[in-house]
């Protein structure tokens, strides 16, 4: 039934869709070569969906096969308002005159319509290309976005210290090693003194990194690398053979974490130290609004520390921030999260303006927050799930360093 219903609505709106074509149009090669492509790329999702996915989810074949009809859907929505849009208005016209007793003839001028056609395929190849562009080339623009933050509690020691955050590599959906040793190279030139990892190594699957493992392994830093787990690491979005193979899982996922030198944290801390001071690092499990999973305890992760050991913390869905961490007792200065993608689609103007449709689901969706003096960062993935691309909201390195004192004016 949901197939039928997604095929019910794909063919609606390629016939509206059609008629832009049509209305510039009347060769018979054009109509036959839009059919054809139609069919195609309907018919490979269909054929993708029916192959055997062991890993689940829009990985491989899937996911281009997804992101194609994302870009002609998008983009034949486009045609299919401004089609719609204009025999809307030429029924109401044609009935007020039909009415009053004028000609509606104007109305009828295929130059008209023609003229309109040009309009709405020239606006609708903006999101089409935007898409295509996204899926083959945006996906691995990888942005470095540098913050500093100041603290009055900061311990002098860390004055200048530099955190390197990434999240949400969704190793399960990449396809090209080079790139992703770029990715790997561009985080390791930031020389920060310590890299964070905020959930989301894989898609569903620990098998997943079995070919990244080595590349994700390069990244160094002089106090460590250290991890939390994200949502999609727990395995809950694909069919097991039992709940033992579930839980074999995600030990197993924990042992890739350990195999490439990384130190993950599970509602627990360390102290980063130097020069007789220290910083508290905090990481908790996935806890999530909604129907994510809630296995993360703030309480236990800060267990033995005191309000004034001054704390970062990884939490993985920002939510969290949101629900406990902003207004815990404890005071925790700054939270690092990912979990939202930015949706991997939006417009930002770096210091002016960002907006995507994940803003509507949470608060707290990409970049630097604050409230009561507290920060959280929301980094907006450095891979990608389900369309295998993204638009306007590039994968991510963020950068802070964190700075004693109070903020300059």
């Amino acid at each position: 039934m949901r197939w039928f219903i997604f095929i019910i609505f794909y063919i609606l709106v390629d016939l509206y869709a059609y008629q832009a074509v049509r209305a510039i149009t009347k060769s018979n090669w054009v109509s036959i070569i839009y059919v054809v492509i139609s069919l195609l790329v309907l018919g490979n999702l269909i054929f993708q969906f029916n192959q055997p996915n062991p890993s689940g989810g829009f990985t491989g074949g899937r996911g281009y096969a997804l992101g194609l009809v994302l870009a002609f859907i998008v983009g034949k929505l486009v045609l299919t308002i401004f089609m719609f849009g204009e025999d809307l208005v030429r029924m109401f016209v044609a009935t007020y005159y039909k009415i009053s007793g004028p000609s509606t003839s104007s109305f009828e001028l295929p130059e008209r319509r023609r003229f309109l056609g040009q309009i709405a395929l020239g606006i609708a190849a903006i999101p089409f290309l935007s898409l295509l562009y996204g899926m083959y080339w945006g996906k691995y623009n990888y942005k470095v976005l540098k913050y500093v933050l100041y603290f009055e509690d900061l311990p002098t020691a860390f004055d200048g210290y530099r955190i390197t955050q990434i999240s949400d590599i969704h190793s399960g959906s990449f396809d090209n090693h080079e790139k992703i040793k770029y990715g790997v190279d561009l985080i390791n030139e930031q020389e920060s003194d310590v890299v964070l990892f905020t959930g989301d190594l894989v898609n569903n699957k620990a098998t997943e990194m079995n070919t990244w493992k080595k590349t994700f392994s390069q990244i160094t830093a002089k106090d460590g690398v250290f991890s939390v787990l994200g949502n999609h690491d727990y395995g809950d979005y694909v069919e097991w053979e039992s709940d033992a193979a579930r839980l074999a899982n995600i030990e197993d996922l924990k042992t890739v974490h350990a195999d490439m030198g990384w130190d993950l944290l599970l509602n627990e801390h360390r102290f980063l130290e130097k020069d007789g001071e220290r910083i508290a690092l905090v990481g908790v499990e996935n806890w999530g609004a909604g129907g994510f999973k809630k296995k993360g305890d703030l309480d236990l992760a800060g267990k033995g520390l005191s309000k004034d050991d001054f704390k970062v913390l990884m939490s993985h869905d920002p939510s969290y921030w949101q629900e406990k961490i902003k207004s815990d007792p404890n005071h925790y200065h700054l939270t690092l999260s990912g979990h939202t993608h930015g949706m991997q689609f939006g417009i930002e103007i770096p210091g002016w303006f960002k907006w995507s449709p994940v803003k509507y689901r949470y608060e707290n969706w990409a970049g630097i927050y604050e409230e009561f003096g507290r920060y959280i960062n929301v980094n907006r993935g450095f891979g990608y799930l389900a369309y295998p691309g993204r638009v306007g909201i590039w994968p991510e390195v963020s950068v802070i360093e964190l700075r004693k004192g109070s903020k300059p004016a």
